[in-house]
């Protein structure tokens, strides 16, 4: 294992895939890029790996699996108590106190770098491949201790049923499962969503489609709501818009997030104007551009700063369509 197994953003690039996971290769190509990616760190695989080793939860975990894997393999009841079994393991451990300390120094430059006290952050699963909501992400995490307990979690959610079930599918090894995790300022949301530079049902590569709600981006990645929908023309700019009723988003609470109804003024208006589209089709295009892949991109607007500085962007990766 590397002695370095905590890093900064600009630290990163995206062929350190393999070292802190997609995400957050990303985020650091992103900041390459001149992007405005919230301030933060990345925990590396190495990370997992120490605290797995160190702590025991990795031999428990290797035994566990070596006597039931067999019976797992078309079990989802043995995958769902498989899953209740490793992830109880993993939290039943506390962090070493060196990778404790190291963790709540760069916590506490973050606070400084801010110049705010216990800080805001989400913490967020960075898989080398990709598994898209089969790991948890936790949002709105205040503080050195519950920072901790949130990347324990992290890890943890890397044995989900689901993930459990994927690994199986795809003959990967089901005792081990490292993953980097992303540590990054909450922005304090006026609006957010996703986009994606290509439309997915056709695989149209002349638009670009930008989807949101008022508040954090999680109401529209969870599809629980209609989002706001744009679709433009990458040639021309020209756009189609649907504005849907926005009844619910999601927004802080004194601890976590939690959902809420839209005041009734913003219900029927358009989360985005347009010179904010047109800031999320220009920096979209660029960065396809870039990677030479249409991209599946998400983003959200920080009702504390001005336009443009206030379009921070949280992640994006290769996008999928037909």
């Amino acid at each position: 294992m590397a002695d370095k197994w905590i890093f900064w953003f600009n630290e990163l690039r995206s062929e350190h895939n393999d070292m802190v996971g997609k995400k957050c290769a990303n985020l650091g190509e992103m900041v390459h890029l001149g992007m405005r990616v919230p301030p933060g760190f990345a925990i590396s695989a190495d990370g997992y790996e120490r605290f797995m080793q160190t702590t025991g939860a990795g031999e428990e975990i290797r035994e566990y699996v070596r006597k039931n894997k067999e019976d797992l393999k078309d079990a989802v009841g043995k995958q769902v108590e498989a899953s209740r079994f490793i992830r109880s393991v993993i939290q039943s451990k506390p962090m070493p106190k060196d990778m404790k300390l190291t963790l709540w120094e760069h916590y506490e430059q973050l606070c400084e770098q801010l110049k705010c006290t216990d800080v805001p952050v989400a913490i967020r699963s960075s898989g080398a491949i990709s598994m898209p909501g089969q790991m948890e992400t936790y949002l709105n995490v205040c503080g050195k201790k519950e920072i901790v307990k949130k990347v324990i979690q992290v890890w943890g959610s890397a044995f989900t049923t689901r993930a459990i079930a994927f690994r199986l599918e795809n003959n990967m090894e089901l005792d081990k499962a490292p993953i980097g995790v992303a540590i990054l300022k909450m922005v304090n949301a006026k609006c957010a969503g996703v986009t994606l530079t290509v439309l997915p049902t056709t695989g149209d590569l002349s638009k670009i489609v930008v989807e949101g709600n008022w508040g954090l981006g999680e109401s529209v990645v969870s599809g629980e709501i209609t989002p706001d929908s744009f679709t433009v023309d990458k040639a021309s700019g020209k756009a189609e818009t649907t504005i849907n009723k926005k009844t619910k988003m999601v927004v802080y609470k004194a601890s976590g997030i939690g959902m809420v109804k839209v005041p009734e003024a913003l219900q029927e208006k358009p989360c985005l104007n347009t010179e904010e589209l047109e800031e999320i089709v220009r920096i979209a295009k660029d960065v396809e551009a870039h990677f030479d892949m249409p991209q599946d991109m998400e983003w959200v607007f920080d009702s504390d700063l001005p336009f443009p500085e206030n379009l921070f962007w949280v992640q994006t990766r290769p996008a999928k369509y037909t």
